[in-house]
């Protein structure tokens, strides 16, 4: 097959849209050394895609040989597979996309300049150009000589989403590099090259984001990780906002991504998921990013080492740090100097919302592998939160709980919070290794259908392991002649009927983690005061200091906010007691 043909073939996988070709010429910008990358579009990238950017540029020989076939300076031979540091290495990039579209090339390395127009992969002009220092190049006419690619194209604005999405990420993965984006003219996106990340999330997200972000740095022996993730108010309906870069470069990756998911576990809904920045570091040989043409699906060796260092940095992340929400948003801000982002974020409101405490956090494995928080003696963990005093004043909409304290007004759900202390109760008494049962004076009576009862007597040795004791007794029925201890007095049969409707509903192998999560869920929300019920303000009393002493007092086992606080900054703002 002739070249031109191979290209093309090669460009169906390299060129899907308008924003890979962004991609692979702004990776090349960023292995350029570049510190200002300009992307400028018209109609997205469907008429035209410029980038332009401060690099190294090009001699005359190595610009004519970028459009030729695996032609490439960033690996020399098969080892170089093994310690890949660019963004670029299969030197297929420039020749597919100039196979199917229209480029022009402008590049300077300081001594030498070039100017090559190519179109179709024929090369139509090739002569001196200007010597700015760096490299610019153009390309029109996409897809124009294969015309079932064209009319794939979506419309100007998805177009022109997938490359403002990517170069966002590429901001994100590298805050060291100013980049702008244009489409007709006018910028979308902009960052300032300042190489401080928090400043870069500001840019990119806006101080709503930037101002309830909280640091993480942690590492082991293989991994580094550093990055910042989102309080758990601001959340999203999908994963878009995983931002993750494993040694600088954006990737995609499943097991990342439950790892982050499984470590906000019960601080959000299932079905939200927060703004998080992970940026990894390791050596290249743990990284194979050789497995796709995009680069961006990739594997990793240890791969078990780095969800566990992900998941316990981010969990304890959240779990040092008070996470109320305020019930009114900031003001926003226009300009924010480049010098004092960080001072100026943290600073926006009278009263600063990130509480941090010193911890030593010992980390230790339980035999079921789940990770919990181990203190000292003289550790007292989420110390502000468990220390927190609220008084209660009353009962809104028979719902919510009106605290106060020397800092504010309360607003608590009853039921969520409610909901929170009885899930953590029933939680620590599953996971204990001894088991206490109570004899019930009358033996309760379970009848179950043919098949359940097929089903439940296959998994009997559950219910015996937690604590049950169960009898066989008749056609299709069953005795329970006693029960752990930390069933709720009063509602024994309704309990012991959700935990066999459970035990009947397992349909896979039984995984008892996941079995008592779901079940102190379950108990949890059916044994929890509803809304619309109206109690006690000793009760009520009650229910706050069990709250705050909760691993995770700020959510219930649903993701659902327990508690939002009114500053007494607020309360005056909004009743015009302070203007500013």
């Amino acid at each position: 097959m002739s070249e031109e043909l191979a290209n093309k073939i090669s460009a169906g996988e390299v060129v899907e849209r308008c924003s890979s070709i962004v991609k692979e010429l702004v990776e090349n910008s960023i292995d350029a050394s570049a510190t200002i990358i300009k992307i400028e579009l018209i109609k997205g990238g469907i008429e035209k895609i410029k980038v332009t950017d401060n690099g190294t540029g090009m001699d005359k020989k190595d610009a004519y040989l970028a459009f030729s076939r695996h032609a490439t300076s960033k690996i020399m031979r098969d080892d170089d597979l093994f310690f890949i540091s660019t963004m670029g290495f299969r030197g297929e990039a420039l020749p597919s996309i100039a196979s199917v579209s229209e480029v022009k090339l402008k590049t300077s390395n300081g001594t030498d300049s070039t100017y090559i127009h190519i179109k179709g992969g024929e090369i139509l002009e090739n002569t001196t150009g200007d010597l700015r220092v760096g490299t610019s190049i153009s390309v029109t006419n996409l897809f124009y000589n294969t015309p079932a690619r064209l009319k794939y194209l979506k419309s100007e604005n998805t177009e022109n989403y997938n490359s403002v999405h990517l170069i966002e990420k590429l901001a994100l993965a590298h805050p060291n590099i100013q980049f702008t984006l244009l489409n007709n003219d006018k910028v979308i996106v902009h960052t300032s090259g300042s190489n401080n990340l928090l400043k870069t999330i500001h840019e990119i997200y806006g101080l709503n984001v930037s101002n309830k972000m909280l640091e993480f740095k942690s590492g082991n022996n293989d991994f580094d990780i550093y990055g910042y993730i989102c309080k758990p108010e601001i959340l999203r309906s999908n994963r878009n906002d995983f931002n993750t870069f494993v040694n600088d470069r954006v990737i995609r990756n499943s097991e990342i991504n439950k790892a982050i998911n499984d470590a906000y576990y019960t601080y959000k809904p299932d079905g939200k998921y927060p703004v998080v920045v992970l940026k990894i570091n390791t050596d290249p040989t743990l990284v194979d990013v050789n497995i796709h043409p995009t680069k961006q699906d990739v594997k990793i060796s240890k791969m078990e080492e780095l969800y566990d260092l992900i998941y316990t940095t981010i969990k304890d992340t959240l779990y040092k740090n008070l996470l109320i929400p305020n019930a009114l948003k900031e003001k926003s801000v226009n300009i924010i100097k480049d010098d004092v982002i960080k001072g100026i974020i943290e600073n926006m409101t009278k009263e600063k919302e990130i509480v941090q405490t010193e911890l030593n956090f010992q980390i230790e494995k339980t035999e079921d592998s789940n990770l919990e928080l181990k203190t000292s003696d003289e550790v007292i963990i989420n110390k502000e939160m468990k220390s927190l005093v609220l008084y209660p004043v009353g009962l809104a909409l028979g719902t919510y709980i009106i605290a106060q304290n020397d800092e504010g007004i309360y607003l608590i759900d009853q039921h969520a919070a409610q909901e929170r202390v009885n899930y953590e109760r029933y939680l620590k008494a599953l996971r204990k290794k001894e088991v206490t049962t109570t004899y019930l004076l009358i033996p309760i009576t379970i009848e179950l259908s043919a098949s359940d009862y097929l089903v439940l007597k296959e998994n009997i040795n559950i219910l015996t392991n937690m604590g049950f004791i169960i009898e066989e007794f008749g056609i299709n029925t069953f005795l329970i002649k006693a029960h752990p201890t930390w069933i709720l007095q009063d509602y024994e049969e309704e309990s012991i009927r959700k935990i066999i409707d459970l035990v009947i509903s397992i349909k896979s192998e039984f995984d008892p983690i996941k079995f008592n999560d779901h079940l102190a869920k379950t108990l949890a929300c059916k044994m929890s005061i509803k809304a619309n019920m109206n109690i006690s303000l000793a009760a009520q009393e009650e229910l706050l200091k069990e709250l705050v002493l909760c691993d995770n007092p700020y959510n219930c086992p649903h993701g659902r906010p327990t508690i939002i606080k009114f500053s007494i900054y607020d309360l005056e703002r909004m009743f015009k007691r302070v203007m500013n």
